[in-house]
């Protein structure tokens, strides 16, 4: 159950992955793609039906996919692969661990379906991919917001040394931050918002979910800021702290597990830096979720816009 996560009546972009993967080939022979029975799913199908020649199926086998990355990387050549996060992440860690990350290749690990983005159930709902990747040396993840993270996330990810992963948002993804003054820079948080009485810290869908309920939190007088976190390793605990480093409501929100992604690489930087904050978190819980269709998921577990306003006045009390 592939659905889109966009609000009705949303802006969106039509497979950003797909088109920017073309465009950064374009402009870079090296780039290839590949991918393990999932081409149409992950938008890797748009590539492989403009370069043909640079395109590989390796079927459904995704420790073949990344071994063949590997060996593509050796040679000088910018591998893109592409299959669902939780193969990626549970069934191929051994190969992209020691194949990949350990020499440090510039393989782009292509992952569908993070987090709560498919009504599947736990077969195919990734909440803990980055809880998996976090504790992988060189390994830099990303997690985009929408169809501008992605655009602009791709040829970075290319020109990167090391291997990357990046949370992918396929299909019909929404078109959020083209309304911001932002761009995307791999490594690096930004704010998108102000506000004096909260601050969200928010990664992935997350912030276009942060950036709707600090509208809706505007009608009860409380005012939001927001800092997007699209890239989870390295983690700019810098920018994250500065904004952090007050009395404001501290809370973040991620489509991941409560254990082992954004909430704890923050907490962790707070209490490095000796900052002593209570930060709150809106994640998924440490569960296996149940199957449904996402807008009634979302709802069931926080994600949702109402669910984050309604969080957010509780806290405030």
């Amino acid at each position: 159950m592939i659905a889109s996560f966009a609000d009705p009546g949303q802006k969106t972009t039509p497979a950003p992955f797909g088109h920017a993967l073309v465009a950064a080939a374009r402009e870079n022979e090296k780039i290839v793609g590949l991918t393990a029975d999932l081409g149409k799913y992950t938008d890797m199908h748009i590539f492989a039906q403009e370069f043909p020649e640079r395109f590989v199926q390796v079927g459904m086998a995704e420790q073949l996919l990344f071994g063949a990355a590997a060996g593509m990387a050796e040679t000088g050549l910018i591998p893109f692969a592409s299959t669902y996060s939780v193969f990626a992440a549970r069934r191929a860690y051994d190969f992209i661990c020691l194949d990949i990350a350990e020499p440090e290749l510039n393989v782009n690990i292509v992952g569908g379906l993070p987090g709560l983005t498919t009504g599947y159930g736990p077969s195919h709902q990734a909440t803990e991919d980055m809880a998996i990747f976090r504790g992988m040396p060189n390994l830099t993840i990303v997690d985009p917001c929408d169809s501008v993270d992605i655009a602009a996330a791709v040829p970075q990810l290319a020109d990167h040394p090391g291997p990357t992963y990046l949370r992918l948002l396929r299909g019909q993804v929404p078109t959020v931050l083209d309304e911001y003054d932002y761009t995307f820079e791999l490594g690096k948080a930004k704010v998108l918002r102000d506000g004096t009485d909260v601050v969200f810290v928010s990664s992935g869908l997350m912030t276009m979910r942060a950036l709707l309920a600090a509208e809706a939190l505007a009608a009860d007088n409380v005012s939001v800021a927001v800092v997007h976190s699209p890239t989870i390793k390295p983690f700019d605990a810098e920018t994250v702290l500065r904004e952090l480093d007050t009395d404001r409501l501290a809370v973040t929100l991620e489509n991941h597990s409560v254990t082992g992604g954004l909430f704890e690489a923050t907490a962790a930087a707070v209490v490095r830096a000796g900052l002593g904050r209570q930060i709150t978190p809106i994640a998924l819980p440490d569960a296996f979720l149940d199957a449904g269709a996402l807008p009634t998921l979302h709802d069931r577990y926080g994600l949702s816009t109402d669910r984050v306003r309604d969080r957010v006045l509780e806290l405030l009390g």
